[in-house]
């Protein structure tokens, strides 16, 4: 019989299962950010045990195995200068005429939609060391961003 018509089984066919891919480099988080993990492990565990459909175990373990990698990486970002901004920064600037507050966090925690930016996000990294009244390049624009104040993230 030709290999053509022989089937071994459905699984062969099925999409192959990749696990979630790591960000490369240091796993730079601030205090929050690792809390924030911590939680999201024990949330997964919690589901985990109380999952009974296979396929779903299957998909949360993975998560699971992510969240792990991503908890056993971390490392605290060390503290920004006072007057630079870093990781753990809370940055007011002036950009494009409208002023806007950014916070620089961890891959992890960012959340674009509310400001809260991974640091190695470009916004973030154009902002990372600049001082209160610099002017920075952003966009291929000199000057494009203004740096008002900078304060720690407390959240």
């Amino acid at each position: 019989m030709s290999v053509a018509f022989r089937r071994e089984s459905d699984e062969e066919h099925l999409e192959p299962k990749f696990e979630q891919p790591i960000a490369p480099g240091p796993n730079l988080v601030t205090a929050r950010g690792l809390r924030l993990i911590g939680e999201r492990v024990v949330e997964i565990e919690a589901a985990v045990a109380a999952e009974t459909d296979e396929e779903a175990r299957k998909v949360l373990l993975r998560d699971l195995r992510y969240w792990h990698t991503r908890q056993t990486t971390a490392e605290i970002a060390p503290s920004p200068e006072e007057d630079e901004v870093g990781i753990g920064s809370r940055v007011r600037v002036r950009m494009n005429g409208a002023e806007r507050v950014i916070a620089i966090v961890g891959g992890d925690e960012a959340e674009p939609g509310e400001d809260r930016l991974a640091f190695s996000a470009p916004l973030a990294r154009a902002l990372m060391g600049a001082a209160v009244g610099e002017k920075v390049a952003f966009a291929d624009k000199a000057d494009a961003i203004e740096v008002l104040a900078i304060d720690k993230d407390e959240s």
